[in-house]
């Protein structure tokens, strides 16, 4: 008796680790870009994603974000900012600069070539 509630208390454990691991969110914090004259920029590492993920911007402060890639995957080798119409490659072990338009607020997503790694940019 005792053997088969610890089963199923193990069990509905993993199915809860589960559930959280494959349907939770998993946010990481948002890095401020750094503002010196005038400019606002802050660099974000590729390598087996982006780290940052999420980058705050301040509104009307020209912005740059410096994607440094190292991880030499051909995904990971393009980003795509959609909502601005940028698209750039990224050379390995390279710091790759991306101007970006803080006119307007909001969120606004990133992504490799393959649209399979993400990240966002809030503008506030």
């Amino acid at each position: 008796m005792i053997t088969k509630i610890i089963v199923l208390v193990i069990g509905i454990a993993l199915i809860g680790f589960i559930s959280w691991w494959f349907f939770g969110k998993h946010e990481k914090e948002a890095v401020a870009a750094d503002v010196a004259d005038n400019v606002q920029e802050v660099t974000v590492k590729v390598d087996g994603g982006y780290s940052p993920e999420t980058v705050v911007l301040k509104k009307g402060v020209p912005a740059v974000i410096n994607f440094y890639r190292k991880d030499p995957s051909s995904c990971l080798e393009q980003v795509v900012f959609s909502d601005f119409g940028i698209s750039k490659m990224l050379p390995e072990n390279e710091n790759t600069k991306i101007e970006i338009n803080t006119d307007k607020a909001g969120e606004y997503g990133f992504a490799c070539g393959m649209n399979m790694f993400h990240g966002k940019v809030i503008i506030k």
